[in-house]
């Protein structure tokens, strides 16, 4: 009968690590608006009949190969000047998308069902609030664990309706990074998680993004002054941002934004985090197999002459847990050789 031995592992056997692994996620304009149909009735934008928010896909959102890439979504605090105009469209929605934001990354304030602003910096203070804004929820699919700092980049175009990123006077597009933020400093850790500051070419603060949920917020100031933001049609030609976020619907002010995306890019973060087995096999040890094909008309096939060491192959190592029952099963790349002259060491890494 085959006797089975273990070979018992010790505390110092046995360590963790971890690894950050990063993959660049561009999203282009054009996906956003314009590959798929007409703009801003793309096939690959899904709007909901509750109005609150719109999804993107990266292809029509109807086929089974259409993979989520965000959702955007517009709203103000309840403490905003927009929240007092007269006969503000859909305004208890947009209340509520931001009180739903900012109840989910920074909490409540001392008092109970007081809202946070979110801010333009990273003090909390009550200073520099960014009372309007437009929300952009990236897919897990996209962030994985979280997005990596510094390398955020939001291109958007603050010009015209129809010719958001050029016009009569020159260029008009803004470039919003996190490049202050970095692993180690320019993060502030909130309830929802570390955010940075996002900052236009002119150093100026224009909205943020919290690494872990995978937010970036922008703040209306991002978009400039311009008189057209919702449409070159009537009537809806007048509106600067502040008064598509009075007078326009959720959708329609999501649809000037996704106008004026130009591009998006960040690194996303895939943490892997590993338990490390070292297996030692003693030299005094495994030097023979119960294997039955180890011994064929009662000698042993891989020795020559009886007088020859024994000798096994090692293709397979069985993690066993303190009731000696099987948790996992390592295979070698190759067999290794064995026999009372040598010791090994093995390596098992387990990924979780």
């Amino acid at each position: 009968m085959a006797v089975t031995t273990y070979e018992p592992l010790a505390s110092s056997d046995v360590t963790t690590t971890k690894t950050l692994l990063h993959e660049s996620i561009p999203l282009t304009g054009t996906i956003v608006s314009g590959t798929y149909g007409t703009f801003p009735d793309d096939t690959n934008i899904k709007n909901y009949t509750h109005g609150m928010f719109q999804s993107v896909y990266d292809y029509p959102y109807l086929s089974s190969s259409a993979n989520h890439i965000f959702d955007l979504t517009v709203g103000f605090n309840a403490t905003s000047p927009l929240s007092g105009s007269t006969g503000v469209t859909m305004q208890s929605k947009k209340i509520n998308m931001y009180n739903e934001f900012s109840q989910l990354l920074l909490g409540f304030t001392g008092s109970a069902n007081t809202f946070r602003d979110f801010e333009l910096d990273l003090a909390l203070d009550g200073v520099g609030t960014m009372k309007e804004a437009f929300f952009v929820n990236f897919s897990r699919l996209l962030y994985k664990d979280e997005i990596k700092k510094g390398t955020v980049s939001i291109t958007l175009g603050t010009g015209s309706w129809a010719t958001p990123f050029s016009d009569a006077v020159g260029s008009t597009t803004k470039v919003l990074t996190d490049s202050n933020a970095s692993a180690i400093a320019g993060t502030l850790n909130t309830q929802g998680g570390n955010y940075g500051v996002l900052y236009d070419g002119d150093s100026v603060a224009r909205g943020v993004v919290f690494y872990e949920a995978g937010i970036a917020i922008i703040g209306t100031g991002a978009f400039g002054t311009r008189t057209d933001f919702n449409s070159s049609s009537t009537p809806l030609y007048s509106y600067t941002v502040g008064q598509s976020l009075v007078t326009a619907s959720i959708s329609s002010s999501c649809n000037a934004v996704r106008n004026r995306i130009q591009n998006i890019s960040f690194n996303n973060t895939t943490e892997i985090n590993s338990a490390i087995y070292f297996c030692r096999v003693p030299n005094n040890k495994y030097n023979y197999s119960a294997n039955p094909t180890y011994v064929s008309s009662s000698k042993i096939v891989v020795k020559n002459i009886a007088s020859d060491t024994p000798v096994t192959y090692i293709t397979t190592i069985g993690l066993y847990n303190a009731n000696r029952e099987l948790l996992a099963i390592a295979k070698l790349s190759e067999p290794l050789k064995k026999d009372p002259s040598n010791e090994i060491t093995l390596r098992v890494r387990l990924d979780y």
